[in-house]
């Protein structure tokens, strides 16, 4: 699969709900970014993402600036988002799993991040 191609299906996804588009700026370039990514909203409408790995370019981007924008379906915001541990990191992780299925388990192996409305 060219990589066009899975941009094209992360934001069909992302337009359908499935996934979360963020906007982060580049760590490096100061460029905006935007990946698709997996997630899970808690009954307050905060966001929860993981990142399956420590290397992750979106999550590196946040944590060099917190600032980004998601958009889900037709709805776009702002928000700001803090790196979570412990019980909350479980949760989230947990939700997250029984969300997306058994390939979602790599997702403790990275970041995983609250997203609040900025």
């Amino acid at each position: 699969m060219r990589s066009d191609d899975s941009e094209t299906l992360g934001e069909q996804l992302a337009g359908w709900g499935k996934v979360a588009i963020v906007e982060t700026r580049g760590r490096s370039s100061g460029r905006p970014a935007r990946t698709a990514v997996g997630f899970w909203q808690s009954a307050d409408g905060t966001l929860y993402t993981a990142a399956g790995s420590q290397a992750a370019d979106w999550a590196l981007n946040l944590r060099a600036d917190s600032r980004c924008t998601v958009t889900i379906g037709e709805q776009t915001a702002d928000y700001e988002a803090v790196e979570v541990e412990d019980d909350e990191r479980s949760a989230a992780l947990r939700e997250l799993i029984l969300k997306y299925g058994t390939p979602a388990e790599r997702l403790g192996l990275g970041p995983v991040f609250r997203l609040s409305r900025a």
